[in-house]
């Protein structure tokens, strides 16, 4: 006798993308509450996180993340295209994931590179570092922003299958 229930591929993609939309949380959350502090605190002097040989750089990281996500995130699209309800909730998170993403590419890439340029002084530059608070402010709300968008979906994995074209 099998008791298992077999979910539908559309709910299981759709499942998947938000697993993978917490993944990506977790480590947007790992870098936000560690990390930004720490070189935010205090630059140029604080910047030393970002100095050669051995200074962190995160880019390839979010690349490889992000793309992993979007493809997982689209490929559920793809699959639950026919459930009205699905879609709707899935491009309208998409919208919102969309423009949080130009913004990152507009405004938060941009800028960290910027820091990341800056060579390193025991010194403290109010200028930088009123600027580096102004993107960990608005980096925490980047990430918040992010982590609405992935809950926005889990009501999607009960929203009815049939009768939604």
């Amino acid at each position: 006798m099998d008791n298992t229930y077999q979910f539908s591929n559309a709910t299981k993609w759709l499942f998947y993308a938000i697993c993978a939309y917490f993944i990506m949380n977790g480590a947007q959350l790992w870098e936000t509450v560690l990390m930004v502090p720490a070189w935010t605190a205090a630059p140029p002097s604080s910047l030393i996180f970002f100095q050669k040989p051995y200074g962190l750089d995160f880019k390839v990281f979010w690349i490889i993340t992000h793309g992993i996500h979007e493809l997982i995130f689209i490929t559920a699209l793809i699959f639950n295209w026919k459930i009205r309800k699905r879609r709707n909730l899935i491009l309208l998170v998409l919208a919102g994931h969309i423009a949080v993403r130009v913004w990152t590419l507009l405004y938060f890439a941009p800028t960290i590179m910027e820091f990341q340029q800056l060579p390193y002084s025991n010194t403290v530059d109010i200028f930088l570092q009123e600027k580096a608070a102004q993107w960990r402010n608005l980096n925490d709300l980047r990430v918040a922003i992010f982590f609405i968008l992935n809950f926005l979906l889990i009501p999607g994995l009960k929203f009815k299958e049939k009768n939604n074209e």
